[in-house]
């Protein structure tokens, strides 16, 4: 049997085996990329636009520096605004140019953070009139990589564990066994969790200014991007995260200062006549359902800090792909954070209870059964595809992912064994050597002093005899824990086991690290024409020509078989009776049956509606086609029409466009 000397050096193995995944992974992907621009990357322009358009596949966050259009000379064509929204077109947004802008190439160089916070840049040129000699000198900064990116990127992976180590010591505490309050390791780890998580969550948000906008370490420290990280998504969760985290702050206080007393008090023999005992353990069920109650409450607030501000927050169904991430998060840290409670509480020679094992391992089966349901969505919502898993790096982490978690269960099975054996009660009491005194003497000498030299007088140690007589100590303690443990094979073969868990767990947490900053493969394996989900545009030359306005639009709900277009035409481009058809095709262009759709009418300028109506299947119209008759739009202008598209039970996405009436 391997020593507990050795932990260490596994551990350390364990933080090399991170390091070079951290290391070895590419800065932060983009989950959102540019699919298109007005002007094109090189054309050439007869005069000047009235703007510079970008279009990309997934929502952004933009800024006044997010878009720059720079002269040949490289002096500002655009009066230095923040990019807006136009209005119909998708993920498209605009920057006005100046006015009287000569011949010549002119570069746009844009830098924005993708709804799910990871950052993208990039530039392009443009010509007017003609391409000139030369053009704006430009350096496109790499957000998310270098030394921020490397530091940022270990902050994240820090601000797991400090969860999983919180959370999981804290519910193993509540739920396992109540008495580990007063176990000192115990107490540790799940301070040790709290402070890495905090001290995790303040650098993620002073590097954060840096990490989107390609600086470096020193521009950390700068108080307006402080504020300008503050005001976005990502910022908002992170000082909510702190908020929850001083609030879990008190609550560790009371879990280990007055829960953990109540439980080392005596309670004499509630319900017989102990009224001291009955009052007691009253007060600790009170205390522990305010504590479970109050602790579930910060616990899911916590993690829905990542999961209102992640992956799951973008993309098809997040009214269910939130609640199942959070799901993930949590069932993940009771897993591993409980894990590695056990795991330092079997290195210890005093014997932990075979009931808080047994009750552990039914946690941990059931947190199991949880990750692997809402896991296998996640997965399946990010890939969608079998060339999304085999041919991108999203899709070869996700199955080295699932090949560790594999693993990773193998062996929790192994300890599933262990513990049923260890529950049994037919293993006789082991001794526990932690009773001994801890500072006997190694040399056997009744005064501790073999270097006395008799007298009976006190000689004073020199510092090398002490540090002899320490090791010599360590070396008797570390004997006697091997003794216990030699006698006990059950409980020898359980902490090996887990020891295993909480390395291959290591590892997984690391590969899940890298995984939330890579593209999903849903984005890389999207159509070559680039459009958004969601993107609405003109049709053309359409079936019905005849009607008075058509358009195209693409829609995704994120069901099987839930992608397609949309062919949606209005009677009349004039305020007053209309109605809407809408017809429903798949990406093949065969008819693509859904099974409600819903539309609502708005004026913004003048405050109108929303006009709501279920459309209804007409057969007479034509396959998979829709209609809204006797329609009533009353006032001219800029209307929005909300399309909601449901193909499932669940899966359902809503088309925005926006259309004249005259």
């Amino acid at each position: 049997m391997r020593s507990l000397a050795t932990a260490p050096r596994l551990l350390a193995t364990a933080l090399a085996a991170v390091a070079l995944l951290l290391l070895g992974a590419p800065s932060a992907a983009a989950h959102a990329s540019l699919s298109g621009s007005d002007p094109e990357d090189g054309a050439v322009v007869p005069q000047a636009p009235a703007e510079v358009r970008l279009t990309f596949t997934e929502e952004v966050a933009v800024s006044a520096e997010s878009v720059r259009v720079l002269d040949p000379d490289g002096n500002r064509a655009d009066p230095g605004a923040a990019p807006g929204r136009v209005p119909g077109e998708g993920f498209t947004y605009a920057v006005p140019l100046l006015d009287g802008l000569g011949d010549g190439t002119y570069t746009v160089v844009w830098q924005v953070v993708s709804a799910d916070s990871h950052p993208i840049s990039g530039a392009f040129t443009f010509s007017i009139g003609a391409a000139s000699e030369r053009a704006a000198e430009v350096t496109v900064p790499e957000p998310g990589g270098g030394t921020v990116g490397l530091l940022y990127d270990t902050a994240r992976y820090a601000a797991y564990t400090g969860f999983l180590l919180l959370l999981g010591g804290s519910v193993f505490v509540l739920a396992c066994w109540p008495a580990a309050a007063r176990v000192r390791v115990v107490q540790r780890l799940v301070v040790t969790g709290w402070s890495i998580l905090t001290a995790a969550t303040i650098a993620l948000l002073w590097l954060r200014h840096p990490y989107t906008t390609g600086g470096g370490p020193a521009d950390a420290a700068s108080l307006s991007g402080l504020q300008a990280v503050l005001e976005t998504k990502t910022g908002t969760a992170l000082a909510s995260r702190l908020i929850l985290l001083a609030a879990a702050g008190l609550f560790i206080a009371v879990l280990f200062g007055t829960y953990a007393r109540l439980n080392s008090a005596g309670t004499g023999a509630p319900g017989r006549g102990d009224e001291k005992g009955d009052a007691t353990a009253a007060r600790r069920r009170d205390l522990r359902f305010g504590l479970v109650a109050g602790g579930g409450i910060l616990a899911i607030g916590i993690a829905a800090t990542w999961s209102l501000s992640e992956h799951a927050s973008t993309g098809p169904q997040r009214a269910l792909a939130v609640p199942a991430d959070l799901l993930h998060l949590l069932a993940v840290a009771v897993w591993l954070g409980g894990l590695a409670t056990l795991l330092l509480l079997l290195r210890r020679t005093r014997p932990v209870p075979g009931e808080a094992v047994r009750r552990f391992s039914a946690l941990a089966f059931g947190s199991v059964l949880v990750l692997a349901a809402t896991g296998l969505y996640q997965s399946w919502r990010q890939v969608r595809s079998w060339e999304g898993l085999t041919g991108t790096e999203y899709g070869t982490l996700l199955l080295l992912k699932t090949g560790l978690v594999a693993l990773l269960l193998a062996v929790a099975w192994l300890s599933r064994r262990w513990t049923a054996r260890l529950a049994d009660g037919s293993r006789p009491a082991q001794p526990d050597p932690d009773t001994e005194p801890a500072d006997a003497d190694p040399d056997g000498d009744a005064d501790g002093d073999a270097d006395a030299g008799g007298g009976g007088g006190a000689v004073a140690v020199t510092p090398e005899r002490a540090a002899q007589l320490a090791r010599q100590q360590a070396a008797v303690r570390e004997a006697r824990r091997r003794k216990v443990l030699a006698a006990d094979p059950v409980r020898a073969g359980l902490r090996r086991s887990v020891r295993t868990e909480a390395l291959i767990a290591v590892v997984v947490l690391a590969v899940t690290t890298v995984l939330t900053g890579t593209a999903p493969a849903r984005t890389e394996t999207a159509g070559p024409d680039g459009n958004p989900p969601s993107a609405a545009g003109p049709a053309g030359d359409s079936p019905a020509a005849g009607l008075s306005l058509s358009y195209w639009a693409y829609f995704d709900t994120g069901g099987p078989d839930g992608a397609g277009n949309a062919r949606i035409e209005l009677d009349s481009a004039a305020a007053g009776d209309n109605g809407l058809l809408v017809a429903f095709t798949d990406e093949s262009g065969e008819p693509l049956r859904v099974a409600e759709v819903r539309a609502a009418f708005t004026l913004p300028a003048e405050e109108v509606g929303p006009l709501r109506h279920a459309a209804e299947r007409s057969a007479e119209a034509g396959p998979e086609t829709w209609t809204v008759e006797e329609l009533v739009l009353p006032r001219p202008g800029e209307w929005e029409l909300d399309l909601t598209i449901r193909t499932s039970e669940i899966d359902q996405v809503t088309v925005t466009l926006t259309f004249p009436l005259g």
